[in-house]
């Protein structure tokens, strides 16, 4: 009897445990990804998976997580119920499992999502987090400089890591395709987006480019070549102001000519006999020797004039004619003085 009566006591008491059983399992969501990361454009899928002993379309529920949360959709099942705000109309759908499509994707989009799936016959509601980011894709970057060639030991050479579009891009800067090393020479921007080489040596003369990183893509610059110029003492003295004086010197010297009327005063006169002839006339004798070429021609005139005049030599049994001594005709050609003006 006591087997008999003991029995029908159990049953409510192994009902009971059953049923506190089942309701502590409530509803149990699972979700392959905590994070999603999406593009601007495209679409993102928050997937969720829910399990449940209940045979009822599950109430589903996303909230952004803000100061304030903000609903995104409510459905029971995949049928949306109430109003969508209106920067989510014809961008979101509940699918049965009770996951999250948005499309196409906006950069407000990003935040920490929440969904809360919850059946009228279990008493708990299982929750999830899943954490979305919006990106936009890095366009090709390129490194640029104000010159491709430095002078040794110069103070400093900037280089600057520039793209069109990207977010929340990350910079790392290659030497020879190889990271750079950590240097007391070489300056980050707070965004290590410019490159800063203080103190240039013959080292730096290399390749350099830099690389961009976001979550959804990266991007590569062509390389740029770097030359660096070894310093000389004539560098240095053409570069501190060298150049500007050896200019002017070399202008002034190429410009600079004696004036004509200076060379002139410098020059003597010529002698003018002329002048000495008719002033003194004494000295005519004594000026003759350097006379003119008018002055050296008419002796040689006279002469021919006088041999003109002059009758035939007589012949050697002949005597001179009387009154003319042989050779005075040649004594009067050597001796002859020079004519008057």
């Amino acid at each position: 009897m006591w087997g008999a009566a003991a029995t029908p006591c159990l049953l409510p008491a192994a009902w009971l445990l059953a049923l506190h059983a089942g309701l502590l399992a409530g509803v149990n969501i699972t979700s392959p990804s905590a994070l999603v990361r999406g593009t601007a454009g495209k679409a993102a899928l928050l997937s969720v998976r829910y399990a449940s002993a209940s045979p009822d379309k599950p109430v589903v529920k996303w909230q952004l997580k803000r100061d304030k949360p903000v609903t995104v959709v409510q459905s029971i099942g995949t049928e949306i119920i109430g109003n969508l705000r209106p920067d989510y109309r014809d961008r979101i759908r509940v699918l049965e499992n009770g996951s999250l499509l948005i499309s196409p994707l906006q950069l407000a989009d990003e935040g920490a999502y929440e969904v809360e799936v919850s059946i009228t016959d279990d008493t708990f509601t299982g929750e999830k987090t899943i954490n979305l980011t919006v990106d936009i894709p890095i366009s090709k970057p390129q490194v640029l400089v104000a010159s491709s060639t430095v002078l040794e030991l110069s103070e400093f050479f900037t280089l600057n890591c520039s793209h069109e579009n990207g977010t929340k891009p990350t910079y790392t800067w290659l030497k020879d395709g190889r990271p750079l090393s950590n240097d007391s020479r070489l300056l980050l921007s707070p965004d290590q987006k410019i490159l800063t080489i203080t103190r240039v040596l013959m080292a730096d003369d290399d390749v350099y480019s830099c690389l961009v990183e976001n979550p959804i893509s990266h991007g590569r610059s062509i390389p740029v070549k770097l030359t660096v110029y070894r310093r000389s003492s004539l560098y240095i003295i053409l570069s501190t102001g060298g150049i500007f004086l050896l200019v002017t010197l070399v202008t002034v010297c190429a410009c600079w000519k004696p004036s004509k009327k200076a060379k002139q005063q410098a020059e003597p006169p010529p002698p003018d006999y002329t002048e000495q002839d008719e002033e003194h006339p004494k000295h005519e004798a004594e000026s003759v020797p350097r006379g003119t070429d008018h002055d050296r021609k008419a002796p040689l005139a006279l002469y021919i004039l006088k041999e003109q005049q002059e009758p035939p030599a007589p012949q050697e049994d002949s005597p001179p004619p009387a009154g003319r001594s042989p050779g005075r005709g040649a004594r009067r050609y050597h001796r002859s003085p020079a004519p008057a003006r």
